[in-house]
């Protein structure tokens, strides 16, 4: 049957787009139309058993060709992309001031091919990618996947301009991209996209010889493998990213801690504390942190550690190091500032101060509802079912602040 205009009225399907969430837009989509798998593998040039990998998340959609015939296959509204695939701007138009208006008309000249690509043009597309980096600590990555998908999808074009040692700098910047989308995917608990745009970022890092970009990114799949609860794969990639030959001392840092977590959602609380002193030793005396790392330090270990303390239950010490690591967050880091406060509020219920949790809490909740889903909302509920569990009526004062914005 043909499909029902109407169809993308759905906010369901709406969000699912925005948030590049392909298995959930191609399920809703077909069930709001009524088509079978076939069907819809005959409009976005797929076959049926592609189509049912994707739906079922065994398949993560992380080529732009697949992306681009499922938008026109689909005919997903343009005002879901921002503009017309054919007018995509340059991302330097969705935060204006960060690349000077030169900078911008030179990119769009390169993208037309009226220019060649060259070192001041890649110049601009890191300041970009910075600058959307940076946004999204504010913004959340519900707001931003859209746009750095966007952004990716120009910068993957210039491809073929590249040659020589631009090429070469143009695939690292595209294995950058790749690994932040990779991260806002996690961040939006889609595991099966974020792994798939990890595998790429890891490969692309290799082909254009950033070793130190590769290792950050296996670090990074051990915080995956941390969030799904398998901390003996977080600690395996953990050391595998901290032994990488080519890493940064603050890339190997981020990886040792990585381990030590670990090692204490395993519950090995000696092992987790050697890897952890380990990598303070280590951070406090890196000066050669990556671009791609420009929140890492001090603040932010003092929480990563007072997870460890969480998943331990050293309350007392949970509170310590997660405060410490709080206070020292720029107050622009919104969606880890909803977090860890989250984690703190959590340190406080499990020591039996149910008063400092709920003033933790509520403290919380604004940035947690409004950037935070799932991890920090659902952090929230935690504390919630532990305060009620033990009799807190703090609790219950909580759980129902929380409800009225589920």
């Amino acid at each position: 049957m043909e499909p029902d205009l109407d169809v993308w009225a759905h906010p369901g399907l709406r969000a699912a787009v925005a948030a590049g969430d392909w298995s959930t837009v191609l399920r809703t989509w077909r069930t709001l139309t009524r088509v079978s798998q076939t069907k819809l593998g005959a409009l976005v040039g797929l076959a049926q058993p592609d189509v049912s990998a994707i739906e079922n998340r065994r398949r993560a959609v992380t080529s732009v060709e697949v992306r681009q015939r499922i938008l026109e296959g689909l005919r997903v509204p343009t005002e879901l992309l921002g503009v017309g695939p054919e007018e995509l701007p340059m991302p330097s138009l969705v935060l204006p001031g960060v690349v000077s208006e030169a900078a911008a008309d030179r990119l769009t000249r390169v993208k037309q091919g009226r220019l060649r690509l060259d070192a001041a043009s890649l110049d601009s597309l890191e300041g970009l990618l910075a600058a959307h980096r940076r946004a999204e600590d504010t913004l959340g990555s519900h707001a931003m996947f859209g746009v750095v998908a966007a952004q990716f999808q120009q910068v993957a074009g210039l491809y073929g301009q590249a040659r020589g040692p631009l090429a070469d700098r143009l695939v690292k910047v595209m294995a950058e991209y790749a690994q932040f989308l990779a991260w806002m995917a996690q961040d939006q608990d889609n595991a099966p996209v974020a792994l798939g745009w990890f595998d790429r970022s890891y490969d692309w890092a290799l082909e254009s010889g950033h070793e130190d970009l590769a290792a950050t990114t296996m670090s990074m799949k051990a915080h995956l493998a941390w969030s799904g609860g398998n901390g003996r794969r977080c600690v395996r990639l953990g050391e595998a990213a901290a032994s990488k030959a080519g890493a940064s001392e603050a890339t190997r840092a981020m990886a040792v801690q990585m381990a030590g977590r670990g090692y204490a959602l395993e519950g090995d609380g000696g092992a987790a504390y050697r890897r952890l002193d380990e990598a303070q030793r280590i951070i406090a005396g890196a000066t050669d942190a990556p671009p791609w790392l420009y929140f890492y330090g001090e603040s932010w270990f003092s929480a990563q550690r007072g997870m460890a303390d969480l998943h331990l239950s050293r309350w007392g010490s949970a509170v310590e190091n997660l405060a410490t690591g709080l206070a020292g967050f720029d107050l622009s880091y919104r969606r880890d500032r909803a977090w860890y406060g989250a984690c703190l509020a959590h340190a406080h219920a499990g020591g039996g101060e149910a008063e400092a949790a709920l003033t933790t809490a509520l403290a919380a909740v604004p940035d947690a509802a409004e950037l935070g889903r799932p991890h920090a909302w659902g952090e929230l509920h935690a504390v919630a079912g532990l305060l009620l569990r033990r009799g807190a009526s703090e609790g219950r004062t909580l759980f129902e602040v929380l409800a009225a914005l589920d």
